[in-house]
């Protein structure tokens, strides 16, 4: 069992870290995610997860690395923030 943790930007509420969640629990040998919103730290436990497919799903998700954040990061976690939310409602 491997864990990474990846300090992140964006992370804005329960909507975010639930689109996080969702994302990363569909990568292959991922078994869990925990996410700490106040030191923006995401913790990826798994068989076989490269640090680096995380680092690329997050930033795909708006949620890059810190220090890497742009405008379109910046965009991107808006519209997964708005899905994280739709989600614990439906």
């Amino acid at each position: 069992m491997t864990t990474h943790e990846i300090f992140v930007e964006n992370i804005k509420c329960g909507g975010c870290m639930n689109s996080i969640k969702t994302a990363l629990l569909k990568l292959k040998g991922v078994t869990a995610v925990e996410i700490d919103k106040a030191e923006d730290k995401v913790c990826v436990s798994g068989v076989t997860i490269e640090r680096n497919d995380l680092a690329v799903k997050l930033a795909a998700l708006g949620y890059p690395e810190k220090g890497s954040n742009n405008l379109i990061s910046k965009a991107k976690s808006f519209v997964s923030c708005a899905v994280g939310r739709y989600n614990t409602i439906k």
